[in-house]
């Protein structure tokens, strides 16, 4: 078992107190409740946080890296136990070894018409994970900070409507859209990142493009 770490204590404590801009602000009684978890651990390339990537064969969101999470059903009574539930079901974590710090405010995706409550954790006692559920998740991973925060694996990623949003190339995975801007966020206002440069912009992959369109 592992305490805490002050790094984490001070990531958590700003991410709660995050401005949402106008456009994720969820309309009054609009879209459905969901929850992510955002799970930090201490693993041998030191902290690092867990990360899916979607099943290619899914309706939504396919093929893409993501964090465990998905909608609240009424026997979870919130987000919090939605979001265990969904990071068990996904990649077969014990949620009695995660430590729940907080929940950030709620994010409105206007396009699937979903509340999401992302919900930071601290993984104090690790267990093993890997694809629980082949239909929706094709890969697990533990992802170091230290690789997201690397100034050689981010760029700004360009969508066809023109708009252009953070992204991290980790792993072999391209990490964009949703997961990519709560990430940067809670990266820049925890202190954990280090300069980089905003002008390297590519143009999103045609492939990504082809999958995203399913749903």
């Amino acid at each position: 078992m592992t305490e805490v770490p002050d790094w984490l204590d001070r990531l958590a404590t700003q991410a709660q107190r995050i401005r949402v801009p106008r456009y994720l602000r969820p309309p009054d009684g609009a879209g459905r409740a969901a929850a992510v978890l955002m799970l930090f651990g201490e693993g041998p390339l030191g902290p690092d946080v867990l990360l899916i990537q979607r099943s290619t064969r899914g309706r939504r969101h396919a093929g893409q890296p993501a964090f465990p999470g998905g909608g609240v059903d009424p026997d979870d009574g919130g987000p919090v136990a939605a979001a265990l539930r969904e990071a068990e079901e996904e990649t077969g974590v014990d949620p009695s070894g995660v430590h729940v710090l907080c929940t950030m405010p709620e994010l409105y995706l206007n396009h699937s018409d979903n509340r999401v409550t992302p919900v930071i954790a601290w993984w104090r006692e690790p267990s093993a994970v890997h694809a629980a559920s082949p239909h929706e998740v094709d890969s697990v991973e533990r992802v170091p900070v230290a690789e997201l925060v690397d100034p050689g694996n981010r760029i700004m990623l360009r969508h066809p409507s023109g708009m252009a949003g953070p992204a991290f190339q980790v792993r072999g995975m391209l990490v964009w859209g949703f997961t990519a801007m709560v990430l940067d966020t809670v990266l820049r206002e925890g202190g954990l990142e280090r300069p980089w440069d905003p002008t390297r912009v590519e143009d999103l992959p045609q492939h990504v493009i082809d999958l995203a369109s399913r749903g």
